[in-house]
């Protein structure tokens, strides 16, 4: 009779113990991947300083804004979602800002040697690999001291960076010299050199490592390497100035951004051709999936705005306007939106009729933060009442034009040409 009790009283400790575990268990899922935050570039509203945006990916709602210095380009965030690393790439400017995603401020600034341009972090979250444009080196930096400890020599022009699955190769686009390098990164050597289409300027690799998609913006195609081979097994005709490319964790679609086009090329990997073509906002530049593997984020510079794609229907599904020209977008702060008090109060309207989510901040609610940010910061924005005019000051301006001035400059001169 005691042995039966003592069971009984097992069974209900194991059961309460499992329950327990199993409650842990969810609530650790729920705040790791419920909803991420979108960190988004953006060139700001005064000269010299740069925004990011932080959008709750949950609500669509802007969330916060961080100011950092020059004109910032590319992003891309460790893989725990804790630090995001910008570039700066306007002309004269030789720093990274690093931004701490649990405070939403930047937490350090990096002395890279030259305006700087794509970047990636490799699996471990130890090395932040940046392109140095107009020069021939790739800065790495060490992210647990976030400093400089190595400059590597690659092609000419260097553009954007993307790492393999493993961290073992770093491939990075050479525009002027329309090659990539592949470097070996125990060694920091360069192991081999592919040529590629003409100028460019975007890669991705596949999560497998197999392949390698490489973006030839006035080719207007994307051509595909080999790892094994570091040979090029195909080339795939997309839209006009391709600019920003992101492959699904699953690997089966490749998202390509297309300039000219306002649109968004989705190549099929098995038979690496172009299976649906998807309007989305004006001049697409920067390109992301995120973390749950269900949604590319895509932003359009000239519209102000993300566009959010479904990838089971690669149809448009929100639309989250920003403000002031977006071009990088990356994901960090994997916590859930329910348990974080950080909105300002923006609102999100839903359109029911057309089916397309589209959330709305309007002026003066980015307004209402800037303020707020300004006063925190010290920090004063100039009174331009439009994007359009705050951006063409800074286009003017020294230390000169950004990542995106530049590119649509480079652009119009080579339509000219053709013409």
């Amino acid at each position: 009779m005691k042995e039966i009790i003592c069971d009984k009283a097992c069974q209900r400790i194991l059961i309460k113990a499992f329950v327990i575990m199993a409650l842990a268990l969810i609530v650790k899922a729920n705040i790791t991947y419920a909803a991420p935050f979108a960190y988004v570039t953006s060139p700001g509203k005064n000269i010299n300083i740069g925004t990011v945006f932080v959008i709750d990916t949950k609500t669509n709602n802007l969330t916060t804004m961080v100011e950092i210095e020059g004109y910032p380009g590319k992003v891309a965030a460790t893989p725990d979602g804790t630090k995001i690393y910008v570039t700066d790439s306007s002309i004269g400017s030789t720093t990274v800002s690093v931004i701490n995603t649990e405070t939403n401020t930047r937490s350090a600034t990096v002395d890279v040697g030259g305006s700087s341009c794509g970047v990636a972090i490799n699996p471990t979250g130890t090395r932040a690999y940046v392109a140095i444009r107009d020069s021939n080196t790739v800065s790495v930096i060490s992210t647990a001291t976030n400093s400089v400890i190595d400059t590597l020599n690659v092609g000419t022009d260097p553009w954007a960076v993307a790492i393999n699955p493993d961290g073992t190769k770093l491939y990075v686009t050479n525009r002027r010299s329309n090659t990539t390098s592949v470097i070996n990164t125990a060694t920091n050597n360069i192991i081999a050199t592919v040529n590629v289409g003409n100028f460019p300027i975007g890669v991705a690799v596949t999560p497998d490592g197999t392949k390698v998609y490489v973006l030839n913006a006035r080719s207007n195609n994307v051509s595909i390497i080999d790892t094994a081979t570091n040979n090029i097994i195909a080339t795939v005709n997309v839209g006009n100035f391709p600019i920003g490319v992101a492959v699904t964790l699953n690997g089966t679609k490749v998202y390509v951004t297309n300039w000219e086009d306002d649109s968004v090329s989705v190549i099929d990997t098995i038979t690496n051709n172009v299976v649906t073509t998807i309007p989305v906002g004006t001049h697409p530049t920067g390109v992301t999936v995120n973390p749950d593997g269900t949604k590319v984020y895509v932003a359009n510079y000239d519209s102000n705005n993300l566009s959010v794609i479904d990838i089971a229907t690669n149809n448009v599904i929100a639309t989250v306007n920003v403000g002031y020209h977006p071009s990088g977008v990356a994901f960090g702060h994997f916590i859930d939106s329910n348990m974080t008090d950080q909105s300002t109060g923006a609102t999100s309207n839903t359109t029911e009729d057309i089916g397309v989510e589209e959330t709305n901040l309007s002026s003066e609610e980015i307004n209402a933060v800037e303020l707020n940010m300004s006063k925190n910061n010290n920090s004063e924005y100039s009174s331009g009442s439009s994007s359009g005019g705050n951006e063409s000051s800074k286009n003017n301006s020294t230390p000169g034009f950004g990542l995106l001035g530049s590119l649509t400059c480079l652009y119009g001169g080579w339509k000219l040409r053709k013409k």
